[in-house]
């Protein structure tokens, strides 16, 4: 059995004075199991349950969008191309295909016209996104060690 492994994604939350920020994590929960046996055993993360929305979006070339803040928890992950997303204080991540983001930014106040984050393609191709939204599920959504 292989080391237990560590997961990097980018957590975009809103701190304690109304301000969204990115920080880089981990998942670290994972468990040596069967998913449904007689299946062979493999790491397992933290599951997830309730309702979702799983959308597929393709940013344009050239694409940046407006600020706003998420409507409810999502995980993003990128299948093709490269997007990025600025958080309020400045922070602007670029991701990969392959690489995953949090989207967890709530209540966040009104800067100079910023409020929450805005996303963008990097790049010569279109990003093409898979996103899977937590219905209905409160915050707030803090990143690693702040939980």
């Amino acid at each position: 059995m292989d080391e237990r492994p560590t997961v990097p994604y980018w957590h975009l939350f809103t701190d304690s004075d109304g301000i969204s920020r990115q920080k880089p994590c981990l998942m670290t929960e994972f468990k040596f199991e069967s998913m449904k046996p007689p299946a062979d055993p493999q790491w397992l993360g933290s599951r997830t349950s309730g309702a979702m929305t799983v959308v597929v979006t393709v940013q344009p070339v050239g694409w940046i969008g407006t600020w706003h803040e998420n409507l409810w928890p999502q995980w993003i992950v990128p299948l093709s191309g490269c997007w990025f997303v600025e958080a309020m204080d400045g922070t602007r991540v670029g991701m990969d295909a392959g690489e995953i983001s949090f989207g967890g930014d709530r209540n966040c106040r009104d800067v100079d016209g910023r409020r929450g984050h805005r996303p963008g393609t990097i790049g010569d191709v279109p990003a093409m996104l898979m996103v899977v939204q937590f219905d209905g599920v409160p915050g707030p959504w803090l990143p690693c060690e702040l939980r």
